[in-house]
């Protein structure tokens, strides 16, 4: 080989790594962009429109939040209404549920589109329990009222103290006056591969929680070993502290990297 063409040689050589390096570091790098997609999932009794504060706090900082609307006829429909909005995302996605939401995330989160899941006072069941067993083994102090076809509502005159505790006298009022009531059957069907054995996940406990004993969901966190944090606010943190809610799924979304 001539000097000249060992000279070329050595130049293709290290032009390619330096190429492999740059896209080495550049794979890095999106490796380890923090999730920039969040999916919301409301539980009994409201709708998404109530996690307006928590939207509006989120996409001022950036992030990119999609809201489910379960229709709560059955634990089914309400996880593929979850899987239809998660396969809309550009990207991985944390998936962040509010009460009976909890038990939605914690069958539809195996998705692949989710990084990490967010429990804000939330049920959280175990493969084989379901969001009435658990409550029958720690019931908490809810007042509800099940139709003769059988769905669920809060007894309207106890709404504010069992449901909403913390928001304005108004708004809990408007709230008990525009209820979304589950099927009765969302709460006892059994969950099957539940997503937080094999994801990450946070948890915000609501110490005056009347609709889901503080303790189960104490006892949630603490069998999932969720990066957990107690708050003081009845059921509805997930308006009342939105901003403490927030900063939870922003967490999370920056610890559950982008793969």
């Amino acid at each position: 080989m001539t000097a000249m063409s060992l000279i070329t040689a050595s130049l293709v050589l290290a032009f390619a790594a330096t190429t492999a390096t740059s896209a080495s570091a550049a794979t890095t790098d999106a490796a380890q962009d923090p999730v920039k997609n969040v999916v919301l999932v409301h539980g009994q009794f409201a709708d998404g429109s109530t996690w307006k504060p928590v939207y509006d706090i989120l996409t001022k900082d950036g992030y990119n939040v999609s809201i489910v609307q379960e229709p709560l006829t059955s634990l089914e429909e309400d996880v593929a209404a979850t899987k239809r909005v998660l396969d809309r995302q550009n990207g991985p996605a944390i998936l962040v549920g509010h009460s009976y939401g909890g038990a939605v995330i914690t069958q539809a989160g195996t998705d692949a589109h989710v990084a990490g899941l967010v429990y804000i006072a939330a049920h959280m069941p175990d493969e084989g329990e379901s969001t009435a067993s658990n409550k029958a083994k720690l019931p908490g102090q809810i007042r509800t009222q099940v139709t003769p076809d059988g769905f669920v509502f809060v007894d309207p005159a106890h709404f504010r103290e069992d449901f909403a505790a913390d928001l304005p006298a108004d708004q809990a009022e408007f709230m008990a006056h525009s209820q979304m009531p589950p099927a009765a059957r969302v709460n006892t069907t059994l969950i099957t591969n539940p997503a937080w054995r094999v994801k990450p996940s946070w948890y915000m406990v609501a110490r005056s929680d009347r609709a889901i004993n503080p303790d189960l969901e104490r006892m949630y966190a603490a069998r999932a070993h969720s990066h957990t944090v107690e708050v003081e606010g009845a059921h509805t943190i997930y308006i009342s502290r939105a901003k403490e809610v927030a900063a939870m799924i922003e967490d999370a979304a920056k610890q559950s990297l982008a793969k």
